[in-house]
């Protein structure tokens, strides 16, 4: 791992060029914040293998659990609230049952990263002597990048293609908004 420290914010504050008035752009770059997060997490636990739980993991263990405790539910209710019901509308059979699945994802990512969390609030809070993270949590920590990495080819390949196309004008105008509202963002209209 670099010295450098990871820098979070909430999703597409930071991004160039990318604003809420183009809210697909915005949940394209959450998902790039998403694999950076998980790519961090993977070198974490090469990283405490070495190290142990100096100030560099403990650091990185909080900058993956400040993305996911913030980011990842505001951009799942994103999704449930207005990428979803449009597409579920829709009735097309084989994106609903992509939906149906997407949304399964959304509630099983909940209670894997409650566990993966509380391992890396272990490490957070370790001091000397800290055993390492266990087979448990390591098989933890694979099941959710492997869920997310899965849940992201899903959106990327058929969700969000399917749903530009159906949410547009006032939708879309709606679908801005509301992501700005609920992460405190002032509105420029």
């Amino acid at each position: 791992m670099s010295g450098a420290k990871v820098q979070i914010g909430l999703p597409g504050h930071s991004a160039p060029g990318v604003g809420f008035e183009a809210p697909f752009e915005m949940l394209g770059a959450c998902h790039e914040r998403v694999e950076r997060m998980l790519r961090l997490l993977g070198k974490l636990r090469e990283h405490v293998k070495t190290h142990g739980a100096d100030e560099q993991a403990r650091q990185a263990a909080r900058d993956v659990m400040r993305y996911f405790d913030l980011a990842g539910p505001l951009h799942h209710q994103d999704e449930e609230l207005h990428v979803f019901p449009p597409l579920l509308a829709q009735r097309d059979p084989a994106v609903v049952a992509v939906v149906i699945q997407l949304k399964q994802d959304h509630r099983e990512m909940e209670v894997l990263w409650a566990r993966v969390r509380a391992a890396l609030l272990g490490l957070v809070d370790a001091g000397d002597g800290w055993p390492g993270f266990s087979a448990e949590d390591q098989q933890r920590f694979d099941a959710y990048d492997a869920l997310y990495r899965r849940h992201l080819l899903d959106e990327d390949g058929v969700v969000y293609p399917a749903a530009r196309s159906v949410i547009r004008g006032g939708a879309l105008q709606a679908m801005s908004a509301d992501m700005m509202t609920r992460r405190g963002v002032p509105s420029h209209r």
